[in-house]
This record gives structure tokens, C-alpha cells and sequence, in this order.
């Protein structure tokens, strides 16, 4: 069943990343399932920490990346936006290379909440991390500056 409410395609997702973070550390949207939201980061000199491993933070980054994104498509995107409110996250096995998976999919999606999962696996399919997003739905222009 389709969760959807303001769906956009990976190629919209990915022309939003020139200039911000998911830019800086390769982080690409790859794909859009009626409940899921995937997307890839490289292991590389941007997101490796001086012992040569994945760096948590970098995890944690795109785990929020695809949270973010699939809890802003389950609103009307015209009256509404997402904004993290907590995340947290397990890293479970070390990655030196290669490309991490991740895919968020809903836990709960609430009219003033939601949460999501975050797996993120290697290139072999074993789990790196897990990660659990708590996402605020407010009113657009409701943010102060």
C-alpha cells in the first residue's frame, strides 16, 4: 500500500543535494517503493574516521537523509514540514569501503509525529548499522528564524 501523500521521484530527490551535506558525503537517493525510501553513501575519504571505518556521524546522516525524506513525502508538502526531532542509532559492523545501503521505512506516521527505521548494509548485505528517527510534522512557516 502506497504511504505517499507528496511523492517525488529519485532524479527531484537527487537534484536537491548541490550544495548541502548529502552533496559533500555522495549520499544519492536510489530508490522510491510504495513504503520504503533507499538511497547509497560511499566509504571514502569523506565519511571514513581516522582509524579508516565508516564513521558513525556519517551513518547517522544518512539515516536522517532518508528518514527525513520519506516522513516529508507522507504530508501534504504544500501545508506541512519534517524536521528531526531525535535519532539514535546502533553501529553494529565496521565498513572500510565500498558503498553502504540504507532504507528507511515508517514505524508510525502520525498527523504531529513520526517515526521511522533506518537499516544501512554493506555491499556484502550485512546490517552496519540500524537506526530509529523521530520526526516533528509542523505547519509550514511555523519555524522562527
Amino acid at each position: 500500500m502506497m504511504i505517499w501523500k507528496s511523492k517525488r521521484s529519485v532524479q527531484e530527490l537527487n537534484s536537491g543535494r548541490v550544495g548541502t551535506l548529502l552533496e559533500h558525503l555522495g549520499i544519492e537517493f536510489t530508490e522510491i517503493g510504495d513504503d520504503f525510501v533507499c538511497g547509497t553513501m560511499p566509504v571514502d575519504e569523506r565519511t571514513r574516521q581516522p582509524y579508516g571505518l565508516l564513521h558513525g556521524g556519517a551513518s547517522v546522516a544518512l539515516a536522517e537523509t532518508l528518514g527525513s525524506m520519506g516522513a516529508a513525502m507522507c504530508v501534504d508538502a504544500a501545508e506541512y514540514q519534517c524536521v528531526g526531532q531525535e535519532i539514535n542509532a546502533n553501529h553494529l559492523r565496521a565498513a572500510r569501503s565500498g558503498l553502504v545501503t540504507g532504507t528507511a521505512r515508517p514505524v508510525h506516521v502520525g498527523g504531529r509525529s513520526q517515526v521511522w527505521t533506518i537499516d544501512i548494509i554493506n555491499d556484502a548485505g550485512k546490517l552496519v548499522c540500524t537506526s530509529r528517527l523521530t520526526i516533528a510534522i509542523i505547519r509550514r512557516g511555523s519555524l522562527g528564524t
